[in-house]
């Protein structure tokens, strides 16, 4: 894909995750995508959203900048909601957290392959117990 396409490539995917679509977030992941740290797989990758946006029923991302390089996007976000639902087995809290992102995803044949980055989960899980 050229950088424009990617740019266009990652708003469109941007706005599935805002609209919480989990089937249409399934349709940018490889089903074999592999994740830093984390466990790999699309239907993990689509877990996780669902358990934060179970947790954070209003949970919006917004683009602070995006460099593409080759396949690869490196994104800076910023992620932010109401605690209303239980989270990792934290009930409600009813906080607002706004947390910084940073991830690099190396696309292929228009699917996430590889997610490497920051997503906030320290900080978001500070904001809920401290």
């Amino acid at each position: 894909m050229e950088p424009w396409q990617l740019r266009e490539w990652h708003a469109d995917y941007l706005d599935a995750c805002n609209r919480h679509d989990l089937d249409a977030i399934r349709t940018f992941v490889d089903p074999a995508v592999r994740r830093a740290h984390l466990p790999g797989g699309v239907d993990a990758w689509i877990a996780d959203l669902a358990d934060l946006f179970h947790g954070f029923p209003d949970w919006r991302w917004r683009r602070i900048q995006l460099v593409i390089e080759d396949d690869r996007i490196a994104a800076h976000l910023r992620g932010s909601g109401t605690h209303l639902g239980p989270f990792r087995g934290i009930a409600p809290t009813r906080r607002h957290a706004n947390v910084a992102e940073f991830g690099i995803y190396r696309v292929t044949k228009g699917r996430i392959a590889e997610f490497t980055g920051a997503v906030g989960d320290f900080e978001l899980m500070s904001r809920l117990t401290g």
